[in-house]
């Protein structure tokens, strides 16, 4: 996935690349927003990522110029003023995210994700699938041979986390992060409460053919059953 990140801040850029590095993007990184119009103009992209306060140009500007091109490439904007009034400035202007600095990178990286889905989502791309299991675009529930499994919410939130990272370890962290990003509430959970999902998941994926394995020390894996 290829990613801009438009950001006059090199203390803020670095740490961000750094991340976006692992999380297995591509990202290209401008720090005026008339370099970012002329990168956005040239694409193609799969998202970005705006500092309002740019140099040159803006990024209210910059995105409503993307927009007036009729791009619906996913945008997320960067600022430090949390003012209401800045955020729908952002949102009129055709953002599809917002956060304001200062910001955790896994809350980042998983706004970004969750764009990047949504572009794939509007490409028509292919749903994910793994033994039985697939999960389809936006939606939030997983499947088992296209029927909605029977899962509350936080577990079909838990599953679908680790079914768009098969075949990698996720931390306990970056799963509540993730749920979070829909449901604040989930930032009060505990380890233990992730560790009872799961539990309760792996009874529910029997015969799925995919497992979870713990990962002492790291996390979750999702993987397919051989045979």
């Amino acid at each position: 996935m290829k990613v801009l990140l438009a950001e006059d801040d090199a203390q803020i850029a670095g740490p961000v690349l750094r991340a976006f590095e692992r999380a297995g993007f591509s990202t290209e990184w401008v720090v005026r927003g008339d370099a970012a119009d002329a990168a956005l103009a040239a694409g193609p992209w799969d998202a970005a990522v705006l500092d309002i306060g740019l140099p040159g140009r803006d990024g209210i500007d910059v995105l409503r110029r993307l927009r007036d091109r009729g791009d619906p490439l996913p945008v997320l904007l960067l600022t430090a003023r949390d003012e209401v009034g800045d955020r729908v400035l952002g949102l009129d202007a055709g953002a599809d995210d917002y956060l304001v600095k200062p910001f955790d990178m896994i809350e980042l990286e998983a706004r970004v994700r969750a764009l990047l889905r949504r572009g794939r989502v509007a490409a028509g791309v292919a749903p994910i699938r793994l033994g039985r299991l697939s999960l389809r675009g936006e939606e939030t529930v997983p499947r088992l041979d296209d029927a909605p499994l029977e899962l509350s919410p936080r577990e079909a939130g838990v599953l679908a986390i680790l079914l768009r990272r098969a075949g990698r370890v996720v931390g306990k962290p970056v799963v509540l992060q993730e749920l979070s990003v829909a449901d604040p509430s989930a930032m009060d959970l505990s380890d233990a409460a992730v560790e009872v999902m799961v539990h309760r998941l792996r009874r529910k994926l029997e015969g799925s053919g995919a497992e979870i394995h713990t990962v002492r020390g790291f996390g979750y894996l999702l993987r397919a059953l051989d045979g």
